[in-house]
């Protein structure tokens, strides 16, 4: 089947559809690395507590965007998480500062980053068609956007959407509707590429969106793998990113 001939839009989520990725913030080291870098600007903690306010604040900021936006999915800013975990030792710094240690504890907690073979040459042939590539993750621009450049896809969208700069994350509807409306999409003419079943594809049929499931190595568990009980319009059950070229060209 060419679905060039049908969509003229597609939406990508990013992590476990174009970007393999493992993390780990459980790690000991990753907290007293982080610890060790504000205790280098003025702000003392030990690693244990380091986390346990990073937790408590993380909570709150998600809390208090619920209560402001009545949003189901909210997203918070790490960056004002970061900024808070200086002010609650005394601490004035600039946010430059915040989101250089923002990408420093990224990058200590990341096992390994790299993208599913075919992703760039998909991208580049979807734009050859004439067609447009747009992204909507559920991801913080404050590290996503750095991650994206090193693995040189961050030039390869007609448009950019994450759940950060927007305070809402996927399903949530109006986060659909935000990368629709910005970019002027019609819905009938757009799928959403995506890996979570709950997230991307839930999310995409709430307003009417076309969708294609790709099972990834770190997608959410499923209890049927014949995939049968995921609502979307097209399915790739072996993670087998090819394919996903193999349906759209």
């Amino acid at each position: 089947m060419n679905l060039l001939k049908q969509y003229k839009n597609y939406i990508f989520d990013l992590y476990g559809t174009l970007v393999d990725i493992n993390t780990n913030e459980s790690k000991p080291y990753l907290w007293k690395k982080v610890s060790e870098l504000y205790a280098y600007h003025g702000a003392i903690y030990t690693p244990a507590e380091f986390k346990k306010s990073y937790l408590r604040l993380c909570s709150a900021h998600t809390d208090a965007l619920r209560a402001k936006s009545g949003a189901e999915y909210p997203e918070n800013q790490l960056e004002y998480v970061f900024m808070d975990l200086f002010s609650e030792k005394g601490i004035e710094v600039s946010m430059e500062t915040v989101r250089e240690i923002g990408l420093a504890f990224r990058s200590i907690s990341t096992k390994f980053l790299c993208l599913y073979d075919g992703v760039i040459d998909l991208l580049d042939s979807i734009h050859a068609a004439d067609r447009k590539a747009y992204l909507l993750s559920n991801a913080q621009e404050m590290f996503t956007k750095h991650e994206m450049i090193a693995l040189g896809i961050y030039d390869k969208f007609d448009g950019i959407v994450f759940s950060s700069d927007e305070g809402l994350c996927k399903p949530e509807e109006r986060f659909f509707r935000t990368v629709v409306e910005r970019y002027d999409l019609n819905i009938s003419e757009c799928i959403m590429i995506g890996n979570d079943a709950n997230t991307d594809i839930r999310g995409a049929n709430l307003i009417g969106m076309d969708s294609l499931y790709i099972h990834s190595d770190i997608s959410p568990k499923i209890t049927d793998l014949s995939g049968a009980d995921i609502p979307s319009t097209y399915k790739i059950m072996n993670g087998d990113f090819s394919k996903v070229k193999q349906l759209v060209l």
